[in-house]
């Protein structure tokens, strides 16, 4: 007889179908709508890559939209096959990210997560590895923040404890500290001196952003559709911009020696790049 044992550990990824003129709005000054939901649907496909191949890890998706209307939608669906799909939940985002979390405490009993989006192609097993490695040994929850001021990873020992932030204001600058800041605020369950800080990235928002995350990750999904679908230079007079080497939004920027994020291990390859 064989037996299956308990889940312990689950990456959550919070996508939504890439839908032409759904997803990625932002990347159509440089590109066509289908261009920009080519970019997201590459992008969601690393991701869920990366997700299924951390080790003794559950994948659970909530998923806004239906992939049926998605470009790469047969990809994406033989992608999704191995994961457990949910849909999203609640009007504003904080209430969507709560109720994701609570699929996953009821659906895996126990375990620890780390909750990512489809913004950050970049990531790769080792990393989330590592996340749910800290929440299940040695913090309460761990935060990494973006670049440009909001989040991109949160893992938690509890995953009902993401509803203590529902309410933080997303969208904003600084929303990633206010959501540090309230995790460490002393709540029941989440000691402040064990919320800690996972390595910072750069999302996707912007055709910059997307031509330097590309640069990260030169031999993935990702990278091809930005080639294909972002020209080397903006249509009139504004080229897009490739950050130039060793700039903040060119590579991951490392924790500062001492900080609580020190002991995280990036992901290597070859050339010295993240995956």
């Amino acid at each position: 007889m064989r037996t299956s044992a308990p889940v312990t550990r689950v990456v959550l990824v919070l996508a939504k179908a890439p839908v032409a003129g759904r997803v990625k709005t932002r990347l159509t000054t440089a590109t066509t709508p289908t261009g920009a939901a080519g970019i997201a649907a590459a992008a969601l496909l690393d991701t869920l890559e990366a997700a299924g191949a951390v080790r003794d890890a559950a994948v659970l998706v909530a998923l806004e939209g239906d992939p049926a209307d998605a470009q790469r939608h047969d990809e994406i669906a033989a992608a999704l096959a191995g994961t457990v799909v949910v849909p999203q939940r609640g009007d504003t985002l904080g209430e969507r990210i709560t109720a994701a979390h609570e699929d996953v405490a009821d659906t895996f009993p126990g375990a620890v997560s780390v909750q990512i989006g489809m913004d950050t192609p970049q990531v790769d097993a080792a990393l989330l590895a590592d996340a749910l490695d800290l929440v299940a040994t040695a913090a309460d929850a761990a935060l990494g923040l973006a670049l440009d001021g909001g989040w991109w990873a949160l893992a938690l020992a509890d995953p009902r404890r993401a509803a203590l932030i529902a309410d933080v204001p997303t969208s904003c600058g600084d929303t990633g500290a206010r959501t540090l800041a309230e995790l460490r605020a002393g709540h029941e369950g989440l000691r402040p001196d064990r919320v800690l800080e996972l390595p910072a990235l750069s999302d996707v928002d912007t055709p910059d952003d997307a031509l330097a995350v590309a640069d990260l990750v030169p031999t993935g999904r990702f990278a091809r559709a930005v080639a294909d679908a972002l020209p080397p230079t903006g249509s009139g007079s504004a080229p897009l911009r490739r950050p130039a080497a060793g700039s903040s939004s060119a590579s991951l920027r490392l924790p500062t020696a001492g900080s609580s994020s020190a002991s995280m291990r990036l992901p290597a390859a070859p050339g010295g790049l993240p995956r």
